[in-house]
């Protein structure tokens, strides 16, 4: 709430629409959110011993049920943990109904029961590896959706924020497929599938993360075929446009 209220001078400032000034606070807390998250998982696999992302059946070596959580490993579980339990309830009560608003309640269901039941389980080791191949498209999302906001403020269009809001799209599908769609099924899926079975035989509740974790992944393919016609939509538009201009400049001549 009091990063929101402190926005407000902001984009007061900015002159941006009342529209777009209230959505500035949501994503511009969520992009900071992700950064800081984000980064802390990068940090966690590439500079500390908990390097599963170049070994990641190594998540699995050595597990046993009553094994206790590191701290730093901790303290990231209770920040995403309770970032989720809200993200659920605001997109249930604060946020407005979208298209897509079932499919966000029931992955953020997903998400937040993952978190939960793998801590419980000792399963935190992989757990630092989905949080790493997901957080990062959010990052892009949400910076490119400020640049959106920014395109026209003070009654002006600025061409600036419109080739970032550009870029970024093309970053967010591409970051999207090599992060969501072929990394985490390699280093995540496969390791919960098989390598997890060459460890521990007899590990419990194979099945229930397993069937979490797939159903995580086809939220990830809905959104990236969403996101791809949203993208074709827009190239159609833009070519109709063309088209336009073309016959107008014709009958002028």
């Amino acid at each position: 709430m009091c990063f929101c209220i402190s926005l407000q001078p902001f984009s007061k400032w900015c002159r941006l629409r009342p529209k777009e000034a209230e959505k500035v606070p949501e994503s511009a807390w969520k992009f900071l959110f992700y950064c800081a998250s984000w980064s802390y998982c990068s940090y966690l696999l590439f500079f500390t011993k908990h390097n599963f992302f170049h070994d990641p059946p190594s998540a699995f070596r050595g597990w046993t049920s009553g094994a206790d959580v590191p701290a730093e490993i901790a303290f990231l579980y209770l920040v995403q943990g309770s970032f989720y339990a809200h993200s659920t309830y605001a997109t249930l009560y604060m946020d407005a109904w979208r298209k897509d608003s079932i499919v966000m309640i029931l992955h953020h269901l997903v998400t937040f029961t993952l978190i939960l039941f793998s801590y419980a389980f000792r399963y935190h080791n992989i757990g630092i590896l989905v949080l790493f191949h997901h957080d990062i498209n959010d990052i892009v999302l949400e910076f490119s959706k400020l640049n959106v906001y920014f395109k026209t403020r003070g009654g002006t269009y600025h061409r600036v924020n419109s080739i970032i809001t550009d870029i970024g799209s093309v970053l967010f599908s591409v970051s999207w497929f090599w992060f969501r769609l072929y990394w985490f099924p390699m280093k995540v899926l496969y390791v919960t599938c098989c390598s997890s079975l060459e460890s521990n035989p007899d590990i419990p509740f194979y099945f229930f993360f397993n069937v979490l974790l797939f159903a995580l992944t086809l939220m990830n393919i809905y959104w990236f075929l969403v996101s791809t016609q949203l993208c074709d939509s827009c190239l159609h538009i833009l070519q109709l446009s063309n088209v336009s201009k073309q016959n107008i400049n014709v009958a002028c001549f």
